[in-house]
């Protein structure tokens, strides 16, 4: 776990001020692991601790707190949860101000509450992670709370934003793992309400944004037409990608492995677009395409970089809209 400073930085520019909550530290067993958090604001919760008892204490602590703090709750006897350890949470406020503090860190080290100097084991692991590049975990000793900071290691691209594309949409959305863009022709064609961290981009000519997009990137294929379709799919095997998924059935998928050669690409490069997507034994609505496309890439974890054959020069925004 991480600490999401992009979660709270827009809970923070919508109501001013927000409350994180983290699971700081986990004795025996819990509803999470130490590093989840939560974001509490006047007006939403964003994020987990676990839920049940424990979240609802601490989100009404949060919204009466006025200084960072730490709290120790033993979640048996003094919850009536059935999880027998006990956890630390860390209660931190912040404002805008606040948050100019986290600009470009990539390591989150302070004191919550009452504490001394930073403990020596401390200092040298942040000395470490600062000169070497050595990983951080989750750590509380003295007062003093130390986190990574959160940058997401999954870039999944969502091509369509009918009704396959706002579910798998929703249901990646939340996890901190994945920086999800959707990408679709137009403004119009997306829902008023994205959910919060979605890139949303409306361009005219997605196929060649296509040829510009990340080589380590997921893509999942399912827009309005066929041929664009195809066309993706003839960009992204160009340009090299981690994975790909298109919707469809056999049949789509054997008129496109036919055409994806008569364009000049190999079947063993071909081979790695997936069609069909997701669990056909989870049926044909939305939602549970989505759920099954989302199964198999958390089963299947992130990927390593895939080169294609495409340019590596980038287009800019302006021109990609355009």
């Amino acid at each position: 776990m991480a600490f999401d400073v992009a979660q709270l930085s827009r809970a923070v520019a919508r109501e001013g001020r927000a409350v994180r909550v983290v699971i700081a530290q986990v004795r025996g067993s819990s509803p999470r692991e130490a590093g989840a958090a939560m974001v509490v604001s006047a007006g939403a919760v964003a994020g987990t601790i676990g839920g049940g008892a424990l979240e609802h204490e601490a989100i009404a602590l949060a919204r009466a707190l006025e200084a960072p703090r730490l709290v120790t709750r033993a979640l048996g006897p003094e919850l009536g949860q059935c999880c027998g350890g006990s956890v630390v949470l860390a209660f931190e406020p912040y404002t805008a101000a606040d948050m100019a503090a986290l600009e470009g860190v990539t390591v989150v080290a302070r004191a919550v509450g009452d504490a001394g100097e930073m403990p020596l084991a401390l200092r040298r692991g942040l000395a470490a992670a600062r000169a070497q590049g050595a990983e951080v975990d989750v750590q509380l000793d003295g007062g003093w709370l130390v986190e990574p900071v959160l940058v997401p290691a999954r870039a999944v691209w969502i091509w369509g934003a009918g009704h396959v594309g706002r579910a798998l949409v929703t249901t990646l959305a939340p996890l901190p793992e994945m920086a999800v863009t959707w990408v679709d022709t137009g403004a119009e064609r997306f829902p008023d309400a994205v959910p919060e961290g979605v890139s949303v981009v409306p361009v005219a000519d997605p196929v060649r944004l296509a040829a510009h997009a990340p080589r380590d990137a997921e893509h999942i294929v399912l827009t309005y037409s066929h041929a664009l379709d195809l066309a993706l799919c003839d960009a992204l095997l160009r340009r090299g990608f981690g994975r790909a998924g298109v919707i469809g059935s056999a049949t789509k998928w054997a008129r496109f492995r036919n055409r994806l050669a008569g364009m000049g690409h190999g079947p063993e490069a071909v081979a790695r677009i997936a069609c069909p997507i997701g669990d056909p034994a989870l049926g044909k609505h939305p939602q549970a395409i989505a759920l099954g496309v989302a199964t198999q890439m958390l089963r299947a974890g992130p990927v390593a970089v895939h080169r294609g054959a495409g340019p590596d020069e980038d287009l800019n925004e302006g021109e990609l809209r355009a």
